[in-house]
């Protein structure tokens, strides 16, 4: 598996499910592989959905588990981001590091979302400048809040995986399909604390008591997805000086909690299905992709 500062970046194996009925993933670049299910109703397994919100003009299924893929294309004109290329991200692509605005397959290095592609459909999270802190590049509004319903899969939300052998909390923040998604993944492959209780909970920015940007351990399918953990302060996160080490994580993270976690997300985090990438008839943005339409129009001249 990858964990920032000990290992390579690859998984090599997924903790086995306890809810049965399917097979663990080779790892996180399996491509088809993951675990098999029949239907929607076994925890845990692969489960497809409709994706909401905009989509570049593409159909949206996601598939937890699945491999991703297709071909990329350019979003249309009459759709957010308009010019843009879109889709092709495959599984053994998922993983980033632990920079915001790492994951992005054809892109290395440097900082920040700016000006960039969707090579998984998702938009990239946002942290928001609602603390008036940090870094310019962790504070791009383009993508709008954190509450912008144009966001693919719906409007951020966040939840806290406790492990139920210490007192590590990890938040995962992402869209809601994918935390409503990831929730049954993890509580399926791993121990958690707090599982009878996990739902997809609102993001607010402006709460100092919700996840910052300087508690990141590892992003994800173009930083759309990105793993939190209480307690932790890595304050290169907070300077566009990309030259700043990371500070190393905490002695008392219990690395087996953070092994499944981090495994099973890469694993399992929900994909656009590659036959499902075709264009679409160019339709109406409407009222609300309008303004953010404008809005870019305005932010860009």
């Amino acid at each position: 598996m990858y964990v920032p500062f000990f290992s390579k970046k690859e998984v090599k194996r997924l903790y086995k499910r306890k809810g049965g009925g399917g097979r663990g993933s080779k790892g996180s670049g399996g491509g088809g592989g993951g675990v098999s299910s029949s239907g929607s109703g076994s925890r845990g397994g692969s489960v497809s959905r409709p994706l909401s919100g905009s989509t570049g003009g593409r159909s949206g299924t996601i598939t937890s588990y699945g491999s991703g893929g297709g071909r990329s294309s350019t979003i249309p004109a009459g759709q957010l981001f308009a010019g843009r290329s879109q889709g092709g991200g495959t599984r053994n692509q998922v993983f980033g590091s632990q920079t915001y605005g790492s994951g992005y397959p054809s892109v290395s290095g440097g900082r920040g979302v700016a000006g960039l592609g969707f090579p998984f459909i998702f938009w990239p999270i946002v942290w928001g400048g609602g603390l008036g802190y940090g870094a310019s590049y962790l504070h791009d509004r383009e993508y709008g809040d954190e509450n912008n319903s144009s966001r693919p899969g719906g409007a951020m939300q966040q939840t806290a995986f406790k492990d139920s052998g210490s007192n590590n909390t990890f938040h995962l923040l992402a869209d809601n399909e994918t935390v409503l998604s990831l929730i049954d993944s993890v509580v399926s492959n791993c121990t958690v604390g707090n599982s009878t209780v996990l739902v997809p909970m609102p993001l607010n920015s402006s709460d100092p008591s919700s996840p910052r940007p300087e508690q990141a351990i590892q992003y994800y399918r173009a930083s759309s997805v990105v793993l939190t953990l209480d307690g932790y302060n890595n304050t290169a996160a907070l300077s566009n000086d990309s030259s700043i080490p990371n500070t190393p994580l905490p002695s008392w993270t219990n690395q087996t909690f953070l092994d499944c976690l981090n495994q099973t997300i890469g694993a399992a985090v929900p994909l656009v299905d590659s036959g499902n990438g075709a264009s679409l008839t160019t339709p109406s943005v409407g009222l609300l992709g309008l303004i953010w339409v404008l809005a870019l129009s305005h932010l860009i001249s």
